[in-house]
């Protein structure tokens, strides 16, 4: 017998011995309640605390470690009862509460699949961490920057100043693209010149704009090369790379880079050619035999 029953039994008689009544009811509450709060009170003096000591090495932000800090209360809580009821002598607790649970699953699992789908995908998230608050992510034709993010759904504001609730399974179901994860990010883009241009010279100015540029990395150092063989043009593909970006960051040094090398290569007359079109033809009429040409001197 353990103490805390061995301490029942004794409230118990002397409860009874005292002559109230209903003495062993009474007993079994006042084990219960002492059980309980000595369960919880260890729980949140030690267990609590050691939880956070553990999401704090994992790197976890503030936000991410909230929600998983709150869990641990209300676990701390579920098992403070169960035992509390085994020790008041209650039966058992769990045996109880997974009686109920079977009978209401079925309800509960068409009622709440969804939501419980999302609360797992929520978990996902916190321990993969395939994304941060603060981060620019893409996903199924959307992008924006990660405001929140909860156990059941997070939230994205997109460039536009939109809010976007996204369920937390959408987020982990489909592909996310996330540009900010590492330290640094390669851009490209694709200039054209034309066929009786200089590739050499118009490499070099590419080259030398990026190596001018603040913003643009000098390792890994700046790359060109030559991908296309257009209609009208020949593509060079720069290959860039900036440091710790953000979206406002790619967006910018880009049109600064690309404003640059335009501006080069107009100073050294190397054109950037648009598509040319030529429609050509015929009219060709049908039935014509019965047309009369007009005569001389006819109006």
């Amino acid at each position: 017998m353990t103490l805390l029953q061995t301490g029942g039994a004794f409230v118990a008689d002397f409860l009874d011995n005292a002559g109230v009544p209903a003495a062993d009811a009474i007993g079994s509450a006042i084990t219960f309640v002492v059980s309980f709060l000595v369960l919880y009170l260890v729980g949140k003096a030690v267990v609590q605390p050691l939880v956070r000591r553990v999401l704090n090495r994992r790197g976890l932000d503030q936000h991410a470690r909230k929600p998983l800090l709150k869990i641990t209360g209300i676990l701390t809580v579920f098992v403070a009862i169960a035992v509390a009821f085994g020790l008041a002598g209650y039966g058992n607790f769990l045996t109880a509460l997974a009686t109920v649970a079977a009978a209401a699953t079925l309800a509960i699992g068409f009622a709440m699949q969804d939501v419980i789908k999302n609360f797992v995908a929520g978990i996902f998230i916190f321990t993969d961490r395939p994304f941060r608050i603060g981060d620019w992510i893409e996903w199924d034709g959307n992008s924006g920057v990660v405001e929140d993010i909860s156990l059941r759904v997070s939230r994205v504001r997109t460039f536009d100043n939109e809010l976007l609730t996204v369920p937390n399974s959408q987020l982990t179901d489909d592909v996310i693209k996330n540009p900010v994860a590492k330290d640094q990010l390669r851009l490209k883009f694709l200039f054209g010149i034309g066929y009786d241009d200089d590739i050499d010279e118009a490499t070099e100015i590419i080259i030398e704009e990026a190596e001018n540029h603040e913003e643009i990395l000098d390792d890994p150092a700046p790359s060109v090369r030559l991908v296309e063989l257009g209609d009208s043009s020949v593509g060079l593909q720069s290959r860039i790379w900036i440091a710790n970006p953000s979206r406002a960051d790619f967006v910018k040094t880009r049109a600064e880079y690309v404003k640059a090398v335009k501006e080069a290569f107009d100073a050294a007359g190397i054109d950037i050619p648009y598509p040319n079109r030529t429609i050509g033809g015929g009219l060709e009429l049908e039935n014509v035999e019965g047309i009369a040409e007009p005569q001389a001197g006819d109006d």
